[in-house]
């Protein structure tokens, strides 16, 4: 549509339902609005245009310069808008040129990189194609130099002996020329010359260029070359044959007995096929059969037992001109929620609390921590709960000095005293940090009392402990601890030396999903590296990453420094021991040798090596319910810890048995086996993977996933406390007395009884007492009132009973009314 003028127009929004409101556009700038009514058509002119008067001064919005109807608020909306389009497209066009931009961009570091790519891959082929004419030019050279030494060695063995010299000139002798023909003609058998296929043009020649892809080494030139010259010396030399002591342990693998004999792995497994054992490099044969193979290569035999294999890890004393000084270890212990976390957190300026589920630590941690002085310590945060004993037990083993944290607003808990007496057992000095002091209800002195009562006497009250008043919210003494456990690392002097094989302890140990089995590892002696081999506990590994305690690779880790280790090919056991070794083999044989120890110790403990014994443990087993559950923790410390507070659930009647503990996430293979025994899964920050998760819906194996030890906990024993069987309680609820005895036709003797105290109920269990003393216990066959049955008669009234199946009752007797309850029990 279109205006007198012939402009055209575009609607806008907010016109009159009267009439229809467009905008007029000319040359693609705005003129006028055109109103149009069901009377009259007006052209309104543009808000802002130059118009006549418009300097003067007279708002955009005066009547005398818009039609009539339009108001302020709706020429400012209308304003507004127009603006908001015009920046809308300046955003747009912006939006589109830094997408251009950006895009041209990427195109160009793409191609930059292509060609770096391809340069790289000629330069690549290049020095392929460099080498490998090399090597064909050094193996034609030493071929040329073996073709000239047997030719001369030919030409001095054809040299006319006297006798033959005789012969005409130019007529050899009769023996001679038979013998020279036959040197001269090529021979067909397996002695003629290694290049008798070289004609022949294979794939890898045709594409390569030269001879032959694969080349002899420079060793194998060597040997032929050796062969040629003792062959034209008049015959071949045999090597003096080296004889070996050939250590031989209960079994031992066929590869690893031909590297102690320094033979070929060929020819042991030869040998053994000889004898009748069809095996291979890998498979393992008994000592006696490893004895038979040594004699016939002529070693001598060496029987060592199994637990030989651990000599390789002797502790080797230290020259004190090796030692050098180590940063102190410092372990904080205490009870739970005495803010021993939230201490090192200050010290550390961290916040590790915030991750614990629950406030409460429940991991062993290892961080370092450098002072103002310069002066480097590692801390080990061990957690408090009751449940956590191995874990402190753990820390106060590889501790040099314990800190105990003790709150002030508190005093001396369960966990405080345990923690004093895996200090002392571990003989290590202790200094007492009483926390929270900046509470009003704060007592230290309290606390130093306290203590006394366990033998340990603070500075304060005239002892040898230091104690520090300090607040892990305020910052209060945290410098006046630091410099106290600097002055006590300074007294113990402590030296270690990095320059051996390393040795450390295993604090925590964990399976990650995306890095695998993960061990964090206190460096107690020597310097761990990356690729260094080492046996820890029934594992093995090789160092493929060492990571500190702020989650950056380091290349190596020395004596008090805590890494996390990655390389093992299963999870560690927290505790125990890392020794470093010289050959996988080594490794690999200490942790079988150790694994089949634990596992027949384990055997050990629960057989039943009688007929009486197993008797025994069946009717044991018979009288006592099971729980089973499956454990799975993120970490092995935290497994442990659950595994040994389910060992204390339980009494007489129940126990609670742990089919499986494991770290890592809940598997397919731990639902079936859960689904096999009819067993929960507990999940301790830990989750179930998918495939997991729909096994275990189809077969109802039940998950459960907890994140504080107080809850699982509470949540087995509860479970455990629902097989014990219901106690059976009585309640005495009433006393009849037989006055007369009547005979009931169909019903048999019915007693008249008088209710002398409490209640006579239908439903209750009855004795019959005669003389104090009771002949029946049964139920009520009947209970009347009169004529009419009854469910209950008060004391003082008489009613007539009969007992079911039982007859004999006389006038005198006592009728006691007991009423059975079932008590649910639950175990302490």
């Amino acid at each position: 549509m279109s205006d007198s003028d012939g402009k055209k127009t575009l609607g806008l929004r907010g016109a009159p339902r009267s009439g229809n409101v467009k905008q007029s556009f000319s040359h693609g700038r705005t003129k006028n609005v055109v109103v149009e009514t069901k009377r009259k058509r007006v052209v309104v002119p543009k808000p802002g245009a130059s118009k006549p008067g418009a300097g003067s001064g007279a708002p955009s919005g005066d009547p005398s310069r818009r039609p009539a109807g339009i108001s302020d608020a709706e020429m400012a909306r209308r304003l507004k808008a127009v603006q908001a389009a015009k920046a809308r497209e300046a955003e747009e066009t912006a939006r589109r040129a830094a997408e251009e931009k950006a895009r041209a961009e990427e195109r160009e570091r793409r191609r930059a990189e292509a060609e770096a790519k391809e340069r790289e891959q000629r330069e690549a082929e290049e020095r392929a194609k460099q080498k490998a004419a090399d090597e064909e030019r050094q193996r034609k050279e030493a071929e040329e130099s073996a073709r000239r030494a047997a030719a001369e060695a030919a030409s001095a063995k054809e040299a006319p002996k006297p006798e033959q010299r005789s012969a005409p000139a130019g007529r050899p002798a009769p023996a001679e020329a038979p013998r020279r023909d036959r040197e001269q003609r090529p021979s067909r058998g397996k002695g003629r010359d290694d290049n008798r296929r070289s004609g022949k043009l294979t794939l890898n020649q045709a594409l390569s260029g030269g001879e032959g892809g694969r080349q002899k080494s420079l060793a194998a030139m060597k040997r032929k070359q050796e062969r040629a010259r003792q062959k034209a010396m008049g015959g071949s030399v045999e090597r003096e044959k080296v004889i070996r002591d050939v250590q031989v342990p209960e079994t031992i693998v066929v590869s690893e007995l031909a590297n102690r004999m320094a033979e070929r792995v060929g020819d042991v497994v030869k040998s053994l096929m000889n004898m009748g054992m069809m095996v291979t490099q890998n498979q393992s044969i008994d000592a006696d059969t490893a004895e038979l193979i040594i004699e016939e290569f002529g070693h001598k035999v060496v029987r060592v037992s199994d637990a030989d294999v651990e000599d390789v890890i002797a502790d080797v004393e230290d020259n004190e001109g090796d030692l050098q000084p180590r940063p102190p270890v410092i372990t904080i212990m205490g009870h739970v929620d005495h803010g021993k976390t939230s201490l090192l957190d200050a010290i550390r300026d961290a916040k590790v609390v915030a991750g614990e589920a629950g406030g409460i630590t429940q991991h062993i941690g290892a961080y370092q921590v450098k002072t103002d002085g310069g002066t480097t310590l590692t801390f080990l945060d061990t957690p408090g709960h009751a449940a956590f004993t191995s874990m402190r037990s753990r820390g106060a083993q590889v501790t040099d000095i314990v800190v105990l944290v003790v709150a002030a607003d508190d005093a001396v808990m369960p966990q405080t005293i345990e923690a004093i007496n895996h200090a002392k057992a571990a003989q290590v000095p202790m200094i007492v940090a009483i926390n929270k002091v900046d509470k009003p209800e704060a007592n230290p002195d309290k606390v130093r009392t306290d203590l006394l009562q366990h033998e340990v006497i603070v500075e304060k009250m005239s002892g040898e402990v230091q104690d520090v008043e300090v607040s892990a919210i305020t910052g209060q003494g945290l410098d006046e601890l630091l410099e106290a456990i600097a002055l006590q690392a300074e007294i113990l002097e402590l030296k270690a030396n990095p320059d051996r094989a390393a040795q450390g302890a295993v604090i925590e140990a964990q399976l990650d999903v995306g890095r695998g089995p993960v061990a964090t590892v206190l460096v107690q002696k020597g310097t761990l590296r990356q690729g260094d081999i080492f046996v820890v506990g029934e594992q093995y590994g090789k160092v493929r990453a060492l990571i500190n305690d702020k989650g950056d690779r380091v290349k190596e880790a020395g004596p008090s420094v805590p890494v996390e280790v990655l390389g093992l090919n299963g999870t560690p056991e927290a505790g125990d021991v890392l020794n470093v070794t010289d050959t996988e083999a080594q490794a690999r044989e200490i942790a079988d040798y150790r694994e089949q120890a634990a596992k027949d110790k384990r055997a050990a403990a629960g057989a039943a090596t009688t007929l009486e014994q197993l008797m025994q443990k069946a009717k044991e087993d018979e009288n006592v319910s099971e729980l089973p559950i499956l454990v799975k923790a993120d970490v092995q410390g935290s497994a442990e810890a659950i595994v040994q507070a389910m060992e204390k659930i339980g009494n007489d009647e129940v126990r609670v048995r742990v089919l499986h503990s494991g770290v890592g996430a809940i598997t397919e293979t731990d639902i079936g086996l859960a689904e096999a025994s009819g067993a929960p899964v507990m999940g301790f920050n830990v989750r179930a993977n998918t495939s997991a998760r729909n096994t275990a819906n189809q077969k109802g194996v039940e998950i459960r996933y907890y994140s504080v030890i107080y809850d699982l906990v509470d949540d087995v024993k509860a479970a455990a406390s629902g097989l014990l069987s219901a106690e059976i309680k009585e309640n005495f609820i009433g006393y009849a007395e037989i006055k007369d005895v009547f005979k009931v036709s169909n019903v048999g003797k019915v007693a008249g009884c008088l209710v002398t105290e409490g209640v006579a109920r239908r439903s209750a269990g009855v004795r019959l007492l005669r003389d104090n003393v009771v002949i029946h216990e049964g139920t009520l066959k009947t209970l009347k009132r009169f004529k009419d049955e009854v469910a209950e008669v008060q004391s003082g009234q008489e009613c007539g009973m009969a007992f079911e199946n039982y007859d004999d009752i006389r006038t005198g007797d006592v009728i006691e009314i007991f009423e059975r309850e079932e008590v649910t029990r639950t175990l302490d």
